[in-house]
């Protein structure tokens, strides 16, 4: 009986730590990061019939990996401010349950894993997966206790994925994956700061200063929360217009009928919480966030020229 306990207390204690490592790479958030990236590389496609199975899977799990080191790489790096806060005092660093050595090693074996399969790609895709894991893990995480302008740095490490996945196929730079790096940088600027805005005093007690202005919760930093709202309509559908005559479209026109109503879901929160400074608003344009970004690459996707 005594051996049995202790079999089932063992199982216990195995998958407790199996959880723990998925928090600590943040998969469910990764899982996001990696749905960009397949949409950037579905866009990139000429047909289905030049899909890939090997670079594919090869995209997905690199950029899980990446994505994971850099989260953990975060946790270590902030374990001492996150007990501080109520919303990641029970992160598997902060709360003990994994000692930095294994976190270390964790981010190192996922980073390495994943820039590998990154690298097999091609070089670019690789230099932009280590881009922005260095970006997000040596410029954002020290900055966030410094300075409102890491949210600004942490966008550029942000809005690489699709990036990254359209360059996964073609092996190059262009004016597609720069649009595509463009729409999810000013998506990134509402979507944080609305998380930012409530829980703005939780973020407080780490030190961490992440609204648009210092002033906090204010007209300030809400009137910037709308003008990048905003903006976000004309910016979601560049990549639907004809600049110059040489410069394609990436997307026919028929995708702003998705672009422009997503645009204004976000912009009509965004102007409440001006007018009001209720937090109801903020919650509104961050939910209204996590609809925008999925649905205007599928736009993007569908509507491909």
């Amino acid at each position: 009986m005594a051996e049995n306990t202790e079999i089932i207390s063992t199982q216990v204690t195995q998958y407790s730590k199996t959880q723990d490592f998925v928090a600590l790479g943040k998969l469910r958030l990764a899982s996001l990061v990696v749905f960009s990236a397949v949409l950037g590389y579905l866009i990139a496609l000429p047909s289905l019939a030049h899909f890939d199975w090997v670079s594919f899977l090869a995209l997905i799990f690199g950029g899980f990996l990446v994505t994971a080191s850099s989260n953990a790489f975060n946790q270590i790096w902030e374990r001492n401010l996150d007990i501080k806060m109520d919303r990641t005092k029970d992160r598997p660093v902060a709360a003990g349950r994994l000692s930095v050595k294994e976190a270390i090693i964790f981010s190192v074996l996922s980073g390495a894993i994943g820039e590998v399969l990154l690298f097999m790609l091609n070089p670019l895709s690789g230099a932009l997966g280590l881009l922005a894991m260095v970006m997000y893990v040596l410029l954002y995480t020290p900055l966030k206790t410094i300075s409102p302008v890491a949210v600004f740095v942490g966008a550029f490490p942000g809005s690489i994925p699709p990036m990254l996945g359209y360059i996964a196929v073609t092996g190059e730079f262009g004016w597609f994956p720069g649009v595509l790096f463009l729409t999810q940088f000013f998506w990134q600027f509402p979507h944080f700061w609305a998380i930012a805005w409530n829980i703005h005093d939780d973020y407080l007690k780490a030190g961490f200063q992440l609204l648009p202005s210092k002033s906090g919760r204010t007209k300030a930093s809400a009137f910037q929360i709308f003008i990048y709202s905003a903006a976000l309509i004309p910016i979601g559908v560049l990549p639907c217009i004809q600049l110059t005559p040489e410069m394609q479209p990436l997307c026919s026109p028929y995708a702003a009928i998705v672009l422009i109503p997503l645009g204004l879901m976000k912009m009509f929160p965004a102007m409440r919480l001006y007018q009001t400074l209720d937090k109801k608003y903020a919650r509104q344009l961050m939910f209204g966030s996590f609809i925008y970004l999925p649905v205007a690459q599928l736009a993007y996707y569908f509507f491909k020229l």
